[in-house]
């Protein structure tokens, strides 16, 4: 039934047409196309059935992402009812933490997670951003970057260092002393710098503190990473269905391109990508619904996000290839997929920094 919900909206509610007219816009997705995944029950996937989700599993979270990858919708699945609901979902059972769940799954509202604060770092102890004692709460101060999400967002849930260690807290988007910078990504999309200038945050606002707090970010982290994997698992399952229609009916010489040696030799080895690929997100999805050990959910989701993000990219680029001088005009689809590619690959650490993470996470057998 979530296949069939899935198919009917990127056949009937959503198309490249669509994106197109999207990119470049502010926040550049639908707020009523949001709204209308809250109402397929897709945005509460994760959330838990006493916050008003339908407390599925990432299975099913994986059908949805690929399915909105095919055909490239803009709005912040990954970013906010992915990684945004985990560390709600992961940091207690909050008065506060349980409301915007509530909201999340009904689409009211669209919070983003403002953690990182440095290129190249995916670690949650390296957060400068300062929490000091203010009044039974705190005032933060501090620069987040690479926000996805951020673009029409409600709020954040911001990371910062208090005297006890790791702190997690909601800040409302017009809280005093918020301010956001966008900037454009190569798919139409932005992402957002986030100032913070002795913002307030009220007791009742914190989420998590110490330990919990990091063992909440980590985890939702990590399962964003393979979500971000079958994201673009699902990207070039697209480009490269596209490139071998193009193979079928670009006629050359008298025949098919798709019937030259080369051109064949070249799809299939693409073809082996992609599901070297989707075998990779087969084993990490099934080890986040079986709650594995976390150094083992750490190492598998770099190892979903390295290979992912390199096959991705491959894919891609040689579907642009493929497609000849047409696959290199603006106007021709095929670049998109490139470009949500590009993004994504570099989202949450590139290829070869998970390959490092998996590395040391993973140790040798070698003596």
């Amino acid at each position: 039934m979530l296949l069939e919900s899935i198919t009917a909206f990127i056949t009937r509610s959503t198309d490249i047409a669509r994106v197109r007219r999207l990119r470049g816009t502010h926040p550049g997705f639908d707020r009523s196309m949001w709204q209308q995944m809250a109402e397929l029950g897709w945005l509460g996937i994760l959330v838990p059935e006493q916050h008003g989700g339908s407390g599925l599993g990432f299975s099913e979270m994986r059908m949805v992402v690929e399915g909105l990858a095919s055909v490239l919708a803009p709005e912040p699945v990954c970013a906010c009812a992915v990684l945004t609901a985990g560390v709600l979902r992961h940091s207690g059972d909050s008065e506060v933490a349980s409301e915007l769940l509530q909201k999340l799954a009904a689409g009211e509202m669209i919070p983003a997670t403002a953690w990182q604060e440095h290129a190249g770092n995916i670690d949650t102890e390296g957060v400068a951003t300062a929490a000091r004692a203010f009044e039974g709460g705190y005032k933060l101060s501090g620069i987040k970057q690479f926000v996805h999400g951020a673009a029409g967002a409600d709020g954040y849930v911001v990371s910062a260092r208090a005297p006890g260690g790791l702190l997690l807290a909601w800040i409302p988007a017009r809280a005093n002393g918020i301010t956001s910078e966008s900037t454009a990504l190569a798919d139409g999309r932005t992402m957002a710098t986030v100032k913070l200038a002795d913002v307030i945050v009220p007791q009742e606002h914190v989420l998590a503190e110490d330990g919990k707090a990091r063992e909440a970010l980590e985890r939702a982290l990590d399962e964003t990473l393979v979500m971000c994997g079958a994201e673009l698992n699902g990207v070039m399952r697209c480009a490269l269905d596209m490139s071998v229609d193009y193979m079928k009916s670009r006629v050359q010489f008298g025949k098919p391109i798709g019937s030259f040696q080369a051109l064949a030799h070249r799809a299939v080895d693409l073809y082996l990508q992609r599901e070297l690929s989707a075998a990779v997100v087969d084993d990490a999805v099934a080890m986040l619904d079986a709650q594995s050990e976390p150094r083992d959910r750490a190492a598998m989701a770099s190892r979903v996000k390295s290979r992912c993000s390199e096959a991705a990219l491959r894919v891609t680029r040689e579907s642009i290839q493929i497609h000849g001088a047409i696959g290199f005009t603006e106007e021709h689809d095929i670049g998109l997929y490139l470009k949500r590619a590009m993004v994504l690959a570099s989202w949450l650490g590139n290829a070869a920094l998970h390959r490092r993470r998996y590395a040391q996470l993973v140790p040798s057998d070698l003596s």
